[in-house]
């Protein structure tokens, strides 16, 4: 993405990189396509008989299809900065495409599904073992039970410097405000180094 400025000269947008990550079924594919300013690159696939013994759909019994390798969107912020948006694949057997896909990445959002909190922690043991920065994002699901913030926190063991938002993926303000978040995050990390 290249733009003209007003004196005629060519900008080339800072890019910056963030990964949305989380366990199977908990909303990645959704909150890239709810921020993104283009149709979101998908590469979902339909679940078939021969994933039934592999993924385990408890919590998600309706979900009919997987992400097998990313997801993808932009949001240009200005002329100067872009950002672009890697969902990850949710499944353990695809995560060997995790390293790639958060090289370069200045933070990263770990979505998490409180019917399912168990899926959340291969995340952000992740993320903590790359010295990555990230936030987790409660995505707070129609009919599941709500949790405080705290309760989160202490479920997922999370250290107090780690920020924990509730969402919901399928808003784009909510979502945005989440980005922010781990922008802010991020930012700060950077600082105090």
């Amino acid at each position: 993405m290249v733009f003209v400025g007003s004196d005629g000269q060519l900008i080339v947008p800072t890019a910056v990189k963030i990964v949305i990550a989380g366990g199977f079924g908990t909303g990645k594919t959704t909150m890239v396509a709810s921020v993104s300013e283009i149709p979101p690159l998908r590469t979902e696939e339909l679940l078939t008989e021969a994933g039934v013994h592999v993924d385990d759909l408890a919590g998600i019994e309706g979900k009919d299809t997987t992400t097998v390798a990313l997801d993808f969107g932009r949001i240009t912020i200005n002329t100067k900065v872009v950002l672009y948006l890697f969902g990850t694949p949710g499944q353990n057997r695809f995560w060997f495409m995790w390293d790639e896909l958060a090289t370069g990445a200045i933070g990263a959002v770990v979505l998490v599904d409180t019917r399912r909190l168990d899926s959340s922690f291969p995340s952000i043991d992740f993320f903590e073992h790359r010295d990555i920065p990230f936030i987790v994002a409660v995505n707070c699901f129609d009919g599941s039970q709500m949790y405080t913030v705290d309760e989160v926190r202490h479920a997922l063991d999370l250290d107090e410097a780690i920020p924990v938002l509730l969402c919901d993926a399928r808003d784009r303000e909510s979502s945005k405000a989440v980005l922010v978040g781990l922008i802010q995050h991020s930012m700060n990390r950077l600082a105090a180094v």
